[in-house]
């Protein structure tokens, strides 16, 4: 994708990956992703905020020919992640004069991972000022949006924030700016289930420091940009609230159909008593759209057979991955079948520690379930809507 102008001096001069599908090995990638770098020409000098994949490299260096770059005076890095900063050793070979710029905390794990030297930083503090002649960069620390040394970029002239990770969308696209917002909304919102869930009460206060600043673009790392800022501000908020859906999760594995009969039934009670279900065949969903259910509802009751004496292998992988992503639900429970011995639903709570949830019971099922197992699904049914009304949580 070609370099493109966003104001006077500032371009875009990343790269659009439109065939990449997994993220970290875990997350799905429908619509591909960007690795979006800029460039911020100022009266004196230039500065290059992120870089790109390294696989992507040489559209970047293309790039930078294309807006006539010959020398970079700094390279600013807002995040450590290797998609963003996994071009700064050949940007450094070919612009030698060149400083990373970052904080303390990226500083050092910028060595670690790159073995970038040491003597090539230019160490900022929060709010510090750099200036580039008739642009002043201001760095923002933004710790946890995702890792612990994020920082934002402020040009204040232009008033542009580049925020990297945060408010981000894996979602290969030709537009500059977020156009279409029902399909950036979508994109957005399984990056932000996937990788900034954990972090909610921090966003919370990040989109405080922002409210702060007059912010005509947001410009993040993956995904088009934001002319509208609100657009996406309000989005996150609503994301990161405590508010929750009327609405219960089901992930689950059947090996011989007693799970399976167990879900179905649960489902019909949860929606006969005015509850919504998502109910997700682990064999066949991915992890992404189990992550964005998870974000907004009351309830996950993880269905699970029982395997060598306890949950099925993709189940108790399904409940580790909840775990790392904390959602806000409130309530959680299991429900489970077994041939001759189980602990499950003890396993399945050791491996969800982190689900600041409820425990609301398990359903244990010897065999096919029978009449009897099916009224205690619906005692559970009755439960959870119970909790609903009882908490105010309503479609």
């Amino acid at each position: 994708m070609a370099a493109r102008k966003i104001v006077e001096g500032v371009y875009w001069v990343g790269a659009v990956d439109w065939d990449r599908r997994i993220f970290d090995e875990v997350i799905p990638l429908p619509d591909g992703t960007s690795y979006n770098s800029y460039l911020v020409k100022g009266s004196e000098k230039i500065a290059l905020i992120d870089t790109v994949d390294p696989t992507k490299t040489n559209e970047l260096i293309g790039n930078l020919k294309e807006v006539g770059v010959k020398k970079i005076d700094y390279i600013i890095a807002n995040h450590a992640e290797q998609d963003h900063s996994g071009s700064i050793p050949e940007m450094l070979k070919r612009h030698p004069e060149a400083k990373v710029v970052t904080n303390e905390k990226c500083r050092g794990m910028l060595i670690d991972l790159l073995h970038v030297p040491a003597e090539k930083f230019i160490v900022v503090e929060n709010h510090g000022t750099l200036s580039l002649g008739d642009k002043t960069l201001e760095f923002i620390l933004a710790p946890w949006v995702h890792w612990p040394e994020t920082m934002f970029t402020y040009i204040k002239e232009d008033k542009i924030l580049f925020t990297c990770d945060l408010f981000g969308s894996h979602l290969a696209t030709s537009d500059l700016y977020a156009k279409d917002e029902s399909k950036v909304l979508e994109a957005a919102k399984l990056y932000y289930a996937t990788i900034m869930m954990p972090f909610k009460t921090l966003i919370r206060n990040h989109i405080k420091t922002i409210d702060s600043i007059d912010v005509q673009i947001i410009a993040p790392s993956h995904g088009p940009l934001y002319d509208k800022p609100q657009f996406i501000l309000n989005a996150h908020r609503e994301w990161a609230s405590d508010k929750v859906e009327n609405a219960v999760v089901i992930p689950y594995v059947s090996m011989h159909a007693s799970t399976h009969a167990m879900v179905c039934h649960l489902s019909d009670a949860l929606t006969k008593r005015g509850v919504k279900v998502y109910q997700f065949n682990l064999m066949k969903t991915d992890a992404g759209k189990l992550a964005v259910a998870s974000m907004d509802a009351a309830t996950i009751v993880i269905a699970t057979p029982t395997f060598l004496g306890g949950p099925h292998p993709t189940v108790a992988y399904a409940a580790m991955l909840l775990n790392a992503l904390k959602p806000k639900t409130k309530y959680v429970a299991v429900i489970n079948s077994y041939g001759w011995a189980s602990k499950t639903p003890e396993q399945i709570a050791a491996l969800t520690p982190a689900i600041n949830a409820e425990n609301i019971g398990a359903v244990s099922v010897k065999g096919h379930p029978t009449e009897k197992d099916y009224a205690a699904l619906d005692a559970l049914s009755d439960t959870i809507a119970r909790k609903h009304r009882e908490a105010e949580i309503v479609n």
